[in-house]
């Protein structure tokens, strides 16, 4: 699909270069053709230069360049995707943007794209924001998917607002950022609700993996027994991959899924449900080994409650049950 803008190329812009921001950029810079007459390079820019910096080495000076500023985004590009790791630096980005945008009104089309998780009364803040800019349109657009998935372009993601907006996010998007797009229609909150009730329904899994792996240690079945069992009957990506970090004690969430994320998330989750009357008991545990600990490290609330080591299978288990 051609971008609006004809054929004056169309500018993109990146704000947020995390774990899954700098796989989703590069992506995006590495899929643009820096000979073709609607193109240009991306304009990136993260909080610390560095990330940008090793990002449009990575990519080639041909298809990337650092952006000077946040408001350089809004006022230079015609598409600008943000990912940030909590709704205050969402809020406090977006902030920066309107201020540019009030001291540079835009004369041209601007799709504001946010593809961080958040809650959901913040997407409605902020497209009421951008919609009182002419020319001005905003997607909420938030990802499923570890960094792997990132980094190889197979994300799932969730698209809701301005129709034409979405087709045109989409076109940048499919195949090289995501596989497969989720689209929703209505009120733009839907796409941050959607996102938050996957996020619940991973954790929940988690939780009950947890409890099914220390459940199986107590009766002296073998971990990786009853994580063989896991992937024979319920082969699900989340539970083979949570699975093997619990099994094999894999905790570091330096590079993917660090706990911080999943407790936003279940705070998240709690707050809507109590909006929403619409109870759903959970619990996020963790114990701190690791300077940024994974998801899976929730195994350790259920092994401590059953008596066992929180993390070490070869150590001592409740000395009150007799294992000869």
């Amino acid at each position: 699909m051609p971008s609006d803008t004809g054929l004056r190329p169309l500018q993109i812009g990146w704000y947020g270069l995390g774990a899954m921001g700098y796989f989703m950029a590069g992506n995006i810079a590495i899929s643009r053709n820096p000979h073709s007459a609607t193109s240009s390079r991306i304009l990136v820019y993260n909080c610390t230069i560095f990330k940008a910096a090793k990002l449009v080495k990575e990519t080639g000076v041909s298809t990337a360049k650092i952006a000077s500023s946040p408001a350089h985004l809004a006022t230079e590009c015609g598409v600008i995707f943000t990912n940030l790791a909590n709704d205050v630096a969402v809020q406090s980005v977006y902030d920066q943007f309107t201020k540019a945008l009030s001291e540079t009104p835009p004369t041209n089309a601007k799709i504001f794209v946010d593809t961080s998780t958040t809650y959901p009364a913040l997407v409605g803040d902020i497209d009421r924001l951008l919609s009182s800019f002419p020319h001005c349109h905003f997607v909420a657009c938030p990802v499923f998917g570890p960094t792997m998935a990132a980094d190889a372009g197979k994300l799932v993601i969730e698209m809701n607002g301005d129709y034409r907006s979405r087709r045109e996010v989409a076109y940048l998007m499919i195949p090289d950022v995501c596989r497969k797009v989720i689209n929703l229609c209505g009120n733009i909150e839907k796409a941050p609700t959607l996102k938050l009730i996957g996020n619940g329904m991973i954790m929940g899994a988690n939780e009950l993996l947890a409890e099914t792996l220390t459940l199986g240690e107590k009766s002296g079945i073998e971990a990786q027994t009853v994580y063989g069992l896991v992937k024979e009957i319920m082969p699900a990506p989340s539970l083979i991959a949570y699975g093997e970090r619990m099994v094999n004690v894999r905790f570091d969430g330096s590079n993917d899924s660090a706990i911080d994320l999943g407790i936003k998330y279940s705070m998240h989750i709690r707050r809507m449900t109590a909006e929403l009357n619409c109870p759903l008991p959970a619990k996020v545990a963790g114990t701190q080994k690791w300077d940024i600990i994974d998801w899976g490290a929730m195994i350790a609330g259920s092994r401590v409650a059953a008596g066992l080591d929180p993390f070490d299978s070869s150590k001592v288990r409740d000395p009150s049950h007799n294992w000869t």
